[in-house]
């Protein structure tokens, strides 16, 4: 049986707060008729990809928040995203802002989901690497609120089979791409492919000085250390460009388990890529260099797991 798995990346370009959302869904709808045209059988949406990256504003009244969030998936503005995959045959991965009932409470959680051909979800993810802040910065030129809105996840790393190859899939989000422990974690269970959505600020509201260029440069320097030093396919999906005044950079990308990017989106627009991804082709990698049974030496790495901050200790 092939282990290769055609993917597409649909990067969507910007989401206004005046958008609807049958309107953004109108659009997801339009980018997965084109990958299926061009064959693909997974498409990778972006984070957030119902509504404008709301976490730049600061809102106050709780009714306008929720206007943002997703109460059941799939509801009634997204089924036809999920009943088109279907007839299709192609699973996705997009992610939302999910709000629940549990455990005798409301939670919010920036989340991504998996949905396989037949249009069943079969993998949950919460982003777990919130940035941001909670406090309002009327200074600020914008805000990065994730971390008011949202609450930390709470379904850690976990690795799915997707389609009939058994491809082995995990999920993340946005900011969790620039922190290697999201990645070696799934791939110590398995993983053969990782897919992510973005949405990043050009602008780094915290350093004002720090260029455009090396915001794109860190995003792919993450991507690509992660897809070689785990031997897993990487494919992250971006949403980008002008949004009510607020540039997000592209960059969408597919990446190798040789840490080379073999498709990239060209413009901050709506655009689909897609690749042919052989599952196997990180198999010499992992059996190599990064075999982990052989080579990694967790005795010495608890501080990892233990540690959050830095301490600063010297030996003389």
């Amino acid at each position: 049986m092939s282990r290769r798995v055609k993917t597409a990346a649909a990067q969507l370009g910007p989401i206004h707060r005046a958008d609807s959302r049958a309107s953004v869904v109108k659009r997801l709808v339009e980018m997965l008729k084109e990958a299926a045209g061009r064959g693909s059988t997974f498409v990778v949406f972006p984070e957030l990809a119902l509504t404008t990256f709301f976490p730049r504003w600061w809102i106050e009244d709780p009714a306008e928040i929720d206007r943002y969030f997703e109460a059941q998936m799939p509801s009634p503005e997204t089924l036809p995203l999920f009943e088109l995959a279907r007839q299709k045959g192609i699973g996705f991965y997009l992610g939302y802002a999910e709000l629940v009932e549990e455990a005798g409470r409301l939670r919010r959680f920036n989340t991504s989901i998996l949905v396989a051909p037949d249009g069943r979800i079969v993998g949950k993810y919460r982003k777990v690497h919130l940035p941001g802040h909670v406090e309002h910065r009327p200074a600020a030129p914008y805000q990065h609120l994730e971390k008011k809105y949202f609450e930390v996840g709470d379904l850690g790393f976990n690795v799915w089979k997707m389609f009939d190859s058994g491809a082995r899939v995990g999920q993340c989000i946005c900011n969790d791409r620039r922190w290697p422990e999201t990645f070696r974690v799934m791939a110590l269970k398995g993983a053969e492919m990782v897919v992510l959505g973005y949405n990043t600020p050009t602008d780094n509201v915290y350093a004002p000085h720090e260029p455009p260029y090396l915001r794109v440069f860190h995003h792919n320097l993450s991507i690509q250390a992660a897809a070689y030093q785990n031997g897993i396919w990487v494919v992250a999906t971006a949403k980008a460009g002008r949004e009510d005044g607020f540039w997000l950079h592209g960059g969408t990308a597919i990446v190798a388990p040789t840490g080379e990017i073999v498709a990239k989106a060209n413009t901050e627009e709506d655009e689909v890529i897609a690749y042919d991804c052989d599952l196997a082709l990180g198999e010499y990698i992992r059996n190599t260099t990064f075999n982990f049974a052989k080579h990694r030496r967790p005795e010495h790495y608890r501080l990892i797991a233990d540690r959050t901050g830095v301490e600063i200790e010297t030996e003389n």
